[in-house]
């Protein structure tokens, strides 16, 4: 492998100076953020012709090949992030752009439902480098700036999150393989790009053996959650993350039932909110964590989650839902603040474990989010059952964001570990 070291220095990573890694790292997770929602507007129908059955059946395979996506992320996660300790970042995401461009030709000539789930599989696998650009970020980056910088990466992932399913739509006219080979170009592309562009920051003196014991999620969990305080934050990033995907969980049959919103109105709100959280932890968070610091901003932003998620459960008018926007939006200072305390706490060698192992979390709530939010939403929606109130599961979302503000207050504040 090339020794990109000296580019970095030995002693001292490199530092956000080139801001050209920079910006391959955003496009990096803009592309994963796009990745689900460019070919979201065509998978009923492609689902369709490749297994030429109903709508309904359709659904049931998509939601399939949705959480196998999830399912490799979950397992993938620490693996990736421990190969880039070992190996280094440059490697790990040029490797993983290139593979997921050949994946989306692969979808994109499928003509059987065996290989679309071979496309998810390989899929979920190469999203996996999330950890890896989060740690790349964290390499670059002063320990005060981890919070700031992994902000960027979630204005990234909010980029990616509105521009997405816009693009998917746009070329859905145009077939429904279209967005599939627009994907492709668009990681092959990126890999181009990073490859020039990309200096090695995994230098001999935080580079550490890669361990099966420690490239499994069971075993990153244990590892990772040896570290002082860190078991509790790994909870709170999970349940937090179940509170937070109420939003793609069931925002679009929550518009449609208590709102009436057309499917065009739901995609708008979802782009406002994207745009709302790019603005949020590109450009406001940076000021806001020099203002409070980074405990505080967790403890502020989970707080006015609470106070958005009581409001949307409560709200029967849809103008009100769309004012509440910016408040919502503004709640997203908690994640990056939380993964920067988190980062803080890793010694320099363990940051690909670290962020592998929230992937993995982020994975699992993935997993769970959907089924739990969905059945309350039924359950307080369905014409057989006594309650009615479509907005029971932000109400949900408040009490477990409550949890995480109570468990996180009384979590010690943890010390900057060592190299391990």
């Amino acid at each position: 492998m090339r020794d990109w070291s000296r580019h970095a220095g030995q002693s001292n990573p490199m530092r956000m100076n080139n801001r050209l890694p920079v910006i391959f790292i955003l496009v990096t997770v803009v592309l994963d953020a796009m990745g689900v929602g460019l070919i979201l507007p065509v998978m009923p129908d492609l689902i369709q012709q490749v297994e030429g059955q109903g709508l309904a059946d359709a659904a049931l395979w998509g939601g399939m090949l949705a959480t196998i996506f999830a399912a490799m992320q979950f397992l993938f996660g620490p693996t990736v992030g421990n190969l880039s300790d070992r190996f280094g970042r440059r490697p790990v995401l040029l490797i993983s752009l290139v593979i997921m461009a050949f994946d989306y030709v692969l979808m994109a000539l499928a003509h059987t439902i065996w290989l679309l789930i071979i496309g998810r599989v390989i899929g979920g696998i190469t999203a996996a480098t999330q950890s890896t650009s989060a740690a790349y970020m964290a390499d670059i980056s002063k320990p005060e700036e981890k919070a700031a910088n992994f902000g960027l990466i979630g204005a990234a992932f909010g980029v990616g999150f509105v521009l997405g399913p816009l693009l998917g739509g746009v070329l859905a006219e145009y077939g429904t393989r279209a967005p599939f080979w627009a994907a492709a170009g668009l990681a092959a592309a990126n890999a181009v790009f990073g490859y020039y562009v990309l200096p090695e920051t995994v230098t001999d003196r935080i580079r550490r053996p890669f361990a099966w014991r420690r490239a499994n999620p069971l075993g990153a969990f244990r590892n990772i959650g040896a570290l002082p305080g860190l078991k509790r934050l790994m909870v709170i990033t999970f349940v937090y993350s179940v509170a937070f995907f109420v939003y793609p969980g069931v925002w679009a049959y929550f518009g449609a039932e208590r709102f009436g919103w057309s499917p065009r109105m739901i995609g708008l709100s979802l782009g406002l909110f994207g745009i709302s959280i790019a603005v949020v932890q590109g450009l406001l968070i940076k000021p806001i964590l020099h203002w409070m610091g980074e405990r505080n901003a967790v403890i502020a932003g989970m707080a006015i989650d609470v106070l958005a998620f009581v409001l949307l459960g409560l709200v029967t008018q849809g103008w009100i839902a769309l004012a509440l926007t910016p408040l919502t939006a503004l709640g997203s200072i908690a994640g990056p603040a939380l993964q920067g305390i988190m980062s803080r706490t890793a010694s320099d060698d363990q940051q690909g474990e670290l962020q592998g192992t929230v992937t993995s979390i982020n994975a699992v709530a993935t997993i769970v989010a959907p089924l739990v939010v969905t059945q309350t939403f039924w359950y307080f929606t369905a014409p057989e059952n006594p309650y009615y109130l479509p907005g029971a599961p932000f109400l949900l979302s408040a009490l477990l964001t409550v949890f995480c503000i109570v468990v996180f207050m009384q979590t010690p504040r943890p010390k900057r570990a060592r190299i391990a």
